[in-house]
Parts: C-alpha cells; sequence; structure tokens
C-alpha cells in the first residue's frame, strides 16, 4: 500500500465513520435565543475552564477556536439544560437556528479571568460552596471547546455530581483530519493540566476526580505520570477517582506510564469496547497497533492496579461506539453512583449488589442477552443480562 492511497484511505474512512462531510462551525454562543419560561429549565451549570486555545477571533461565537495558546487561559460559561432533557443525549441547536432553552443545551454567559490567581480564588470558592470536591473532565479527539462544554454539563448534570465542574479544553482542531494536530496539541497540554491539578490542589478540595475521553486520556496519563516524577502523585492525598473512557493509548506507551505512575491507591478505571470504531481508525493510523481502548486482554491492563470494564456489548448513543460511557443511560447511572461516593470512602472491588442492578438495567436497554465484564487486580466480574 503506498503512502498516498494509505493517506487517502485514512481520510475516507474518517468521514465515513463520523458521517461529517460538511462544515461544523464550533460555535458555542448563539446569534439569538428564544426567551422561555423558567420552568422550562431543568438546570443552569456553571462550567468552570481551563484552556490552552486561543480566543477565537475569526468567530467569535466559538470563544475559543483550535489554535494553540503557549499559555494557559481561564474562563466560566453557564450552560443551561433544557427539562426535556433525556439522560445521555446532549441536545444541540442545529445549523444556524435560534437556540431554544426549552429543547437545547444553552451557552448563555461566559466569564473570562485575568490569570490564574483570579481564577483560582473563583474556583476555589465554588468548590468550597459545593461540598469540596472537583470534577475535571478532559476531552478527546476532534473536539471543539463547544463540544466539551457541553460534554461535560451533560455528565455533571446526568450523574449529579455534587462538586465543581471543571473543563480542562486543549486545542484539539475539531477536525476529523487533524489528528496529527492534535496529538501534537495533546503533548503541548501535558504541562498545563499538571499546572491545573496543582492549582486545585491548593483550594481548600478534598478530592479531585477526573474523567478523561478518547486522546484526553493521553493528556491524562501523562500529567499523572509528571506528578508522580515530582513525588507529588496524589496531589498531596486530593486525587480521587481517575476514569479513563476509550484511551486512544498504545497499550505499550500505558504500559510504561503506569509504571512510572505506579500501582493507584484510589480506584483506578479503564473503561473500554471493542466495537469501538473511532480507536480502529486510531489503530490504523498508528501502524495498527492496538489502543488501550480496544484492548483484548484485560487481565494484562489490570495487573498494572487498575479495574478495566469491558462495555464491549453495551449500546452505544451513535454509530463510532466510542462515547459509551457518557452516552449509554445506564452505564451514565452507574457512573453517578460511583461519583458521588468520595473516592477515600469508595472500595477498589465493585459492589455486587450494584452490579447486579446494573446487568437488569443494562438488559432491558440493550434488549438482548449481553454482559459486562470487570477485570480487577484480583478477580473478573461477569454480569450477566438479560434482554
Amino acid at each position: 500500500m503506498t503512502v498516498r492511497f494509505k493517506s487517502f484511505l485514512i481520510v475516507a474512512i474518517a468521514l465515513a465513520v463520523t458521517g461529517c462531510a460538511g462544515q461544523k462551525t464550533h460555535d458555542l454562543l448563539n446569534k439569538t435565543t428564544v426567551a422561555v419560561p423558567a420552568s422550562d429549565i431543568a438546570a443552569t451549570h456553571e462550567i468552570f475552564v481551563a484552556t490552552t486555545r486561543q480566543r477565537a477571533t475569526k468567530d467569535p461565537r466559538q470563544v475559543y477556536d483550535g489554535d494553540r495558546s503557549l499559555t494557559t487561559s481561564f474562563a466560566r460559561v453557564d450552560v443551561t439544560v433544557p427539562k426535556s432533557h433525556k439522560v445521555g443525549a446532549i441536545e444541540r441547536v442545529k445549523g444556524s437556528a435560534n437556540s431554544n432553552p426549552a429543547k437545547d443545551f444553552t451557552a448563555k454567559d461566559v466569564t473570562f479571568y485575568e490569570g490564574a490567581p483570579q481564577f483560582a480564588k473563583a474556583v476555589g470558592a465554588d468548590i468550597a460552596m459545593r461540598g469540596d470536591r472537583a470534577l475535571v473532565f478532559v476531552h478527546g479527539f476532534n473536539n471543539g471547546f463547544d463540544d466539551g462544554i457541553y460534554r461535560l454539563t451533560q455528565i455533571a448534570h446526568d450523574t449529579k455530581y455534587p462538586g465543581t465542574p471543571v473543563l480542562f479544553s486543549w486545542a484539539s482542531s475539531g477536525k476529523t483530519t487533524g489528528y496529527i494536530y492534535d496529538k501534537e496539541s495533546a503533548n503541548a497540554a501535558r504541562d498545563d493540566l499538571e499546572a491545573t491539578l496543582r492549582m486545585l490542589a491548593k483550594t481548600r478540595v478534598k478530592s479531585i476526580d477526573i474523567i478523561a475521553h478518547s486522546m484526553g486520556t493521553w493528556v491524562t496519563m501523562e500529567a499523572l505520570r509528571q506528578l508522580a516524577i515530582t513525588g507529588d502523585r496524589d496531589l498531596d492525598g486530593k486525587l480521587g477517582y481517575v476514569i479513563l473512557a476509550s484511551p486512544d493509548i498504545d497499550v505499550d506507551v500505558f504500559k510504561k506510564q503506569m509504571i512510572r505512575y505506579g500501582k493507584p491507591d484510589k480506584p483506578f478505571a479503564i473503561l473500554l469496547s471493542a466495537d469501538d470504531r473511532a480507536l480502529k481508525l486510531s489503530s490504523l493510523i498508528s501502524g495498527d497497533k492496538p489502543r488501550v481502548g480496544d484492548y483484548g486482554n484485560a487481565a494484562d491492563l489490570a495487573s498494572y492496579g487498575v479495574s478495566v470494564v469491558d462495555l464491549s456489548q453495551a449500546k452505544g448513543g451513535d454509530r463510532l461506539n466510542h462515547a459509551k460511557f457518557a452516552d449509554n443511560p445506564i452505564l451514565v447511572q452507574l457512573l453517578g453512583d460511583r461519583l458521588r461516593a468520595p473516592a477515600g470512602l469508595a472500595s477498589a472491588e465493585p459492589d455486587p449488589a450494584q452490579l447486579n442492578n446494573l446487568g437488569q438495567g443494562l438488559g432491558k436497554a440493550v434488549g438482548s442477552v449481553a454482559e459486562i465484564v470487570i477485570t480487577t487486580p484480583f478477580k473478573v466480574l461477569t454480569i450477566a443480562t438479560g434482554g
């Protein structure tokens, strides 16, 4: 296969898999917003932001675009969720239509902070008000600033997370053809995520939970590795859950990262799925090498001290099967049940009763016989479900 043909094939698969042949503006702010009664709004979420993106100048409605900044910027975005919202979904306005808060997730206000001290004061006050916990979400490949904002809003809302949501938004181009650019942007953002985690740890926060998705898991693992090198891998005891969903990391690289980090002291989970089509593309680009998110040897990964949750038979919200952790209502419910209990109080071993409830719920959602396999460093648990 020639290099030119393989490049063409990669682009063709990317477009076919994503179904993204048209233009996507990545506008966060709409031109106009329809006025609706307060009774049509389920909640307003304040999303704090640390980002390595540049401020959008060509289209200010994007707020931050896909270009890289050499410094970290800080903001807060207030997002409303409609009362008609369905768990696992992100209801968004189509194209250039007016945003209707009664039907759509709607960003209504953006606050910019002048620098890290001002941001730290604001986010610290919010953390203190909400119960001393923070949830850091690190998005993946092909995500605009808007995608990360709305996904974290959905996760915070659907899981009923009790603390402060913080988006770490690195400079993804938001294009299906931008894989290599995104990979380099992820590399460039490692220090910024590390600094953001250290900043949060200096507040009165008691637990910093992390959910990272896709290529965002690379940024996260590198930041954790750097913390370990400095002798502060658990942020002075404040690191909580670490959840790596659909990790877009070479398996051998992940093993080396875990060797440097060491076996975790708090719950550390990998969510993978053999039918993840986005990771099939990543594997092709990366020389046909397996990615952690679709790796077939869970016991091998678990030997590094992590729990591996195989979601291969769980139903995804779209044909990519790349975001099951957030778009499958039953899995979102399980994630929420787990996150609401502080990591310091949670057992490293899953609760059998909770697993049985999950199995029954998943069976109804899938509509057929299925199973979830959880491989821990100690044992393998299979949740059988029936439709």
